[in-house]
């Protein structure tokens, strides 16, 4: 089987709305919709939102109200969740709101689902009160969430109106072998977080390959692979503004999470050299440079990963250079 080429694929967004230091997620919430016009003019073909909680850095908590403005102020990119985090919510709740999604922007909104509480423990306790969950019954969360998804409720006496009988896409997203192997087992398609689990990338994918049951939904695999790009017009620029990205990650290993820092001419005596080994391996699914670099370093991983789809991230603290990384990498995978 020869390789695929970049031309050859799919290429998608997934944007955690930014707060940057000095601005407020209200300034965020304006440059997500701008981003998301600028890609769909580019040729993006999906526009994903995470759903993160107390994270001063991230404006989408809400993630499904996000998911609104976006498809609203746009005609045909496709508009999603990358993810919702089932645990943090009950599956009717998501059902009603992702049919509601789908009723005012039919056949463009994607429904990305994660186990992970996207947070930490009291934060999950806030937003789950009493029924704490572990992540162990995402499984039956799912089936639940499908079943409301299914024309006649799924024979449940309780009814999702909207989004019963609703063709709504649902993907499974991890960064462990988990869902990977039970979006194999649905024959569901699958979203790997390999922008901040690499190690996890390969064994991840093999699994759901390697299990995969054909379905109503698919009759062979599809797996869309997470990386971050930091893409300028040199090659100086681009680690420049990576700093603003790795201090984001400094400052999460670190246990403080702030909102993006501007970037910085050196990351040296910001972080230690244990701090630096550690953050490297984190990102080394992070393609910076210039078009060149980045065009042969995003081939390189599609070489390895042989993925279906590419979702790209781009922590970048001033808007227009942001804008042009997403422009340069609509432009690698164009050519």
């Amino acid at each position: 089987m020869s390789n695929k080429q970049l031309h050859e694929i799919p290429y998608s967004v997934l944007d955690l709305s930014p707060v940057i230091v000095g601005e407020t997620p209200a300034d965020s919430l304006k440059k997500t919709l701008d981003l998301a016009q600028h890609a769909e003019k580019w040729g993006y073909n999906r526009y994903w939102l995470a759903e993160h909680h107390s994270m001063p850095g991230i404006a989408s908590s809400a993630t499904s109200v996000v998911i609104g403005h976006v498809a609203g102020g746009t005609e045909r990119i496709r508009v999603g969740s990358g993810g919702i985090m089932l645990p943090n919510h009950a599956p009717l709740v998501i059902a009603e709101q992702f049919g509601t999604l789908e009723s005012l922007y039919p056949g463009r909104i994607d429904l990305g689902l994660g186990r992970a509480p996207g947070t930490d423990q009291v934060t999950a306790h806030a937003l789950r009160r009493e029924n704490m969950s572990n992540g162990e019954d995402f499984p039956e969360q799912v089936d639940e969430l499908r079943a409301y998804l299914k024309a006649d409720g799924g024979g449940n006496r309780v009814r999702a109106i909207p989004g019963e009988g609703l063709d709504i896409p649902i993907w499974l997203l991890g960064s462990s072998g988990f869902s990977a192997r039970l979006s194999a087992q649905l024959g569901l398609p699958f979203s790997f977080a390999s922008h901040f689990s690499p190690d996890n990338t390969l064994p991840a994918l093999d699994v759901y390959r390697r299990n995969f049951k054909p379905s109503e939904v698919l009759d062979k695999p599809y797996a869309m692979v997470g990386v971050n790009v930091i893409a300028a017009d040199t090659e100086e620029k681009a680690a420049y503004l990576a700093t603003s990205m790795q201090q984001q990650f400094l400052n999460l290993v670190r246990g403080i999470p702030s909102k993006l820092k501007p970037p910085v001419q050196s990351m040296e005596g910001i972080w230690s050299p244990y701090e630096k080994a550690s953050i490297d391996q984190q990102l080394r699914t992070t393609m910076i440079g210039t078009p060149e670099t980045v065009k042969a370093k995003l081939q390189e991983f599609l070489d390895e990963t042989k993925a279906d789809e590419m979702i790209i991230n781009a922590q970048i603290f001033d808007h227009q250079d942001r804008l042009r990384s997403y422009e340069i990498v609509s432009e690698v995978f164009s050519k």
